[in-house]
C-alpha cells in the first residue's frame, strides 16, 4: 500500500469526529460552491460534490437546502480560502486549510495559537511544499473490480486505489478532480464522497511527551470556527 492508504489509516475518524464540527465545513462548502457556480447541482459540479459530502456525515437533507438556499441570497457574505504554514514544536511542519469572512481575524488568531504553544508561523510557501496536495473519492465497492477499475482510471491521473470497510478510496493530484468526477459519472458509478488532503511526504517521529505537546497546539488550531482542516508532519499511529 502507498502513502495515501497509510495517511488515510492513520487519520481514521480523527478531525471529523465532532458532528456540529463538520456541519459548519459543509456549510462553508456550499456558500462557496453557490456563490462560484450558482445553487442547482445538476450544472454545479462543486455543488454536487459538497451535497455527497454532506449525506457522507449525515447532515439532513433540511440544513442542506437551507445552506444553498441562504448561499443564494445576495446579501449572503462569501468566504475566502486561505492557507496558513508555520512550525510546531520539535521541527513539526504544519498546514492550517480555513475559509474566512474575516482574514484579519483569522490570521491573527493563527498566529496567536502558535505563539502560546511553542511554533512559529510561518510565510507562503516555507512549509507547503512539504505535503502532496491530493483529491480523493470514496465510492462504493459493489459490482466493482479493483484492478480493472484501477487500470481504466490511470489515464485520469489515478495513483492510488484501495479497499477498506468503507468502500474504495481513490488518489490522485489535486488537479485531476474535475476530470475524475466527470468520468466517475459518466460511468454511472456513484460518488460516496470525495475532497482534498495534503498528505506529507515525510513525516517525524515523537516521543510521547512531544506528542502532546503537537496534539495540544493542532487541537487548539482546529477548535477555530474559521479552520477547514489541519495537516502535519508528525508520525501518527
Amino acid at each position: 500500500m502507498g502513502r495515501a492508504f497509510e495517511f488515510r489509516k492513520a487519520r481514521k475518524m480523527k478531525r471529523w469526529a465532532a458532528m456540529s464540527k463538520a456541519f459548519t465545513r459543509i456549510g462553508k462548502d456550499i456558500v462557496m460552491a453557490v456563490k462560484e457556480g450558482g445553487p442547482d447541482p445538476d450544472s454545479n459540479a462543486r455543488l454536487r460534490a459538497v451535497i455527497q459530502n454532506a449525506k457522507a456525515v449525515n447532515m439532513p437533507k433540511d440544513n442542506v437546502e437551507r445552506a444553498i438556499k441562504r448561499a443564494s441570497d445576495k446579501s449572503q457574505g462569501d468566504y475566502k480560502e486561505l492557507l496558513y504554514e508555520g512550525y510546531g514544536p520539535h521541527g513539526i511542519a504544519i498546514l492550517v486549510e480555513t475559509a474566512t469572512d474575516n482574514p484579519t481575524r483569522t490570521v491573527a488568531n493563527i498566529r496567536s495559537y502558535f505563539n502560546k504553544l511553542g511554533g512559529t508561523l510561518g510565510t507562503s510557501g516555507s512549509v507547503e511544499f512539504l505535503f502532496d496536495h491530493t483529491c480523493n473519492f470514496r465510492i462504493s465497492a459493489a459490482n466493482i473490480d479493483l484492478e480493472e477499475l484501477e487500470l481504466d482510471l490511470i489515464d485520469f491521473g489515478v495513483e492510488e486505489i484501495f479497499e477498506d470497510e468503507d468502500g474504495i478510496l481513490i488518489y490522485a493530484p489535486f488537479e485531476a478532480f474535475g476530470s475524475l468526477q466527470k468520468e466517475l459519472e459518466h460511468r454511472g458509478i456513484e460518488i460516496l464522497s470525495s475532497g482534498f488532503e495534503r498528505i506529507p511526504q515525510i513525516t517525524k517521529e515523537l516521543n510521547e511527551e512531544q506528542t502532546a505537546e503537537i496534539e495540544k497546539l493542532l487541537e487548539k488550531i482546529e477548535e477555530d470556527d474559521d479552520v477547514q482542516n489541519v495537516y502535519h508532519t508528525m508520525r501518527e499511529s
